[in-house]
């Protein structure tokens, strides 16, 4: 079950992670490798404890990891390095993301986040919008917020009526990940946290 809260924002941003892609490799005989992908999308895993930094956010942590029974329950989590659909150092605007093209009939569109590098992209469902943040574009121009609606818990768009066939629909917005804890225990050491030792509060991104 997913609970729709947001981990403390002030603990997840010195938090470290990001995601990862299990590949096997495996040398042959001529010593050339075979290389094959076991998962189609990357998996992104973060560990909190580096942002525990006071004893009333040990407090918040603890409260929020009974709250969520341990690794039963999924929450948001906001990804310090990747939660916008602009670069960094840019605003959204409506014409970050592609998010699909009219064909006269359908009003839903789900929307996605681009990675590309030298010719290749690779396209991330994201299926946890911030609310209030979604902005969407028809043939460049931003549609009216009344004429479409944003699902904060699937990522889908659904406009009142369908665009145009062959009409270009892009999207901006802010996103949160999807995780739940990575243990079920968490153990903590008083006097090592007093000492400065970073705690171990692992994440992982689920996909649901």
């Amino acid at each position: 079950m997913f609970h729709d809260v947001r981990f403390p924002i002030d603990i997840a941003l010195d938090s470290e992670g990001g995601p990862g892609r299990p590949t096997e490799v495996v040398e042959l005989a001529s010593g050339a490798e075979a290389r094959n992908a076991r998962r189609a999308r990357s998996r992104r895993r973060y560990n909190a404890g580096s942002g525990v930094k006071s004893l009333d956010a040990l407090a918040d942590i603890i409260a929020f990891f009974e709250a969520r029974s341990g690794r039963l329950h999924a929450f948001r989590w906001r990804d310090p390095l990747d939660f916008s659909s602009a670069r960094p150092s840019l605003a959204i605007a409506p014409t970050d993301q592609p998010l699909g093209t009219g064909d006269g009939a359908a009003t839903d569109f789900p929307l996605i986040k681009r990675y590309e590098s030298g010719g290749v992209s690779v396209d991330r469902p994201i299926t946890k919008p911030v609310a209030g943040t979604v902005r969407v574009a028809v043939d460049g121009v931003e549609a009216d917020p009344a004429s479409f609606t944003v699902d904060p818990l699937t990522g889908l768009v659904s406009f009142a009526a369908a665009p145009a066939a062959g009409a270009v629909l892009t999207a901006g917005f802010e996103f949160d990940t999807p995780v739940r804890f990575d243990t079920d225990d968490l153990s903590i050491s008083l006097a090592a946290f007093r000492a400065g030792e970073a705690l171990s509060i692992p994440l992982i991104e689920v996909f649901e």
